[in-house]
């Protein structure tokens, strides 16, 4: 893990959640029996439909959570630094297609996106979204580990700044999505450990929710050696049905992530197999799982063949908020963050000049 650069984090991270996310839609929703039937292990990215609108995607083809996350990685390297809720909200009204709406977005960010239009604040959008403890942002919000690399405290303040965008405030989601941004920040320290990071979540994260059902499941999960054996012990606490995305809500999500990361000692391509064999809303486990692998490990564990594929699905998608490739989105990225660390140097030398510390 010392021989990782930054850069590379960057990669790996993002790099783990487009091919994970793309490769867990097509059997989102499945059980793990039905994924066993139909792949035995499933390890190779898929074509599949969702919404039932004809539209059958090329393998490699992202969803709705990275639609999101391409948002507010496009507000910060236009910005060269942290974004707040009213520049990612700048972001949505001139990137987002009309017509991805049905077609890559899931239908309550139609809603959103309507009400961005008015003079609503963007910190007050996400009071009006029906399900606050969605995952919508917690499976989305890698970017925001990313551009406060090393600075799990930085990280999770703008979790509850940003996220407003799609949930309130002090919602359980916003609670649990601090844990996905929290985990990108530690694993990109200098010397980070599978052990440090979750340190730092057990360290920054609500302690009354959300450390807590997690500590609860790394014990209840500490003997298992493989994802069929993790997907079993889940199935005695995990089994929501009948609701409104009964699968998709973020402590089960963020949970079940941190789960694999621990088991496969952050390894990239090992959490991604894993995380979209376990059933239920696999995408989303992927992209907390793998996006927090590859912050640790890097992205060089998988197959330059998935990259490929998936870069070359990004660009015959013509409703998605966009067609940058991995490696796009992540330097642009890691340009963002590298401008913030000159802008923050540039300050400190000022100021120590102007008290001559220096």
């Amino acid at each position: 893990m010392g021989n990782v650069s930054l850069r590379d984090k960057f990669f790996g991270c993002i790099s783990g959640v487009h091919i994970g996310s793309a490769m867990g839609a097509a059997v989102e929703g499945w059980s793990y029996q039905k994924i066993e039937e139909a792949y035995g292990t499933l390890q190779n990215l898929q074509s599949y439909e969702h919404y039932n609108n004809g539209w059958v995607r090329e393998p490699g083809t992202t969803e709705d959570g990275v639609e999101r996350q391409k948002l507010m990685i496009t507000a910060m390297i236009e910005k060269e630094d942290r974004v707040n809720a009213e520049d990612v909200k700048k972001i949505w009204i001139r990137d987002i297609k009309p017509e991805s709406i049905g077609m890559i977005s899931e239908p309550f960010e139609a809603t959103l996106l309507s009400m961005a239009k008015s003079d609503i604040p963007a910190v007050d959008l996400g009071k009006y979204c029906d399900y606050s403890g969605l995952n919508s942002f917690a499976r989305a919000c890698h970017p925001i580990g990313l551009i406060n690399a090393g600075d799990p405290i930085g990280a999770l303040d703008d979790v509850f700044e940003v996220g407003q965008l799609y949930q309130s405030s002090n919602s359980r989601g916003l609670k649990w999505a601090s844990v996905t941004a929290v985990a990108i920040a530690s694993a990109t320290k200098p010397g980070a450990t599978v052990d440090r990071v979750i340190g730092d979540i057990y360290d920054l994260c609500d302690q009354d929710r959300v450390v807590k059902e997690i500590d609860r499941e790394l014990k209840h999960t500490a003997h298992c050696k493989d994802f069929r054996e993790l997907r079993e012990t889940f199935d005695s606490v995990y089994t929501g049905e009948g609701m409104d995305y009964a699968y998709a809500w973020a402590n089960e999500v963020v949970t079940k992530g941190i789960c694999i990361f621990k088991m496969v000692d952050g390894n990239l391509k090992d959490a991604m197999v894993s995380a979209v064999n376990m059933g239920r809303d696999v995408d989303c486990i992927t992209a907390v799982a793998s996006g927090i692998s590859g912050s640790l490990t890097g992205a060089s564990s998988i197959p330059e063949e998935w990259i490929k594929q998936t870069d070359y699905a990004t660009s015959l998608n013509k409703v998605t908020n966009s067609q940058r490739t991995i490696r796009e989105h992540s330097d642009g990225l890691y340009r963002a963050y590298q401008s913030r660390l000159t802008k923050i140097k540039n300050f400190a030398d000022k100021m120590l000049v102007e008290e001559n510390v220096i």
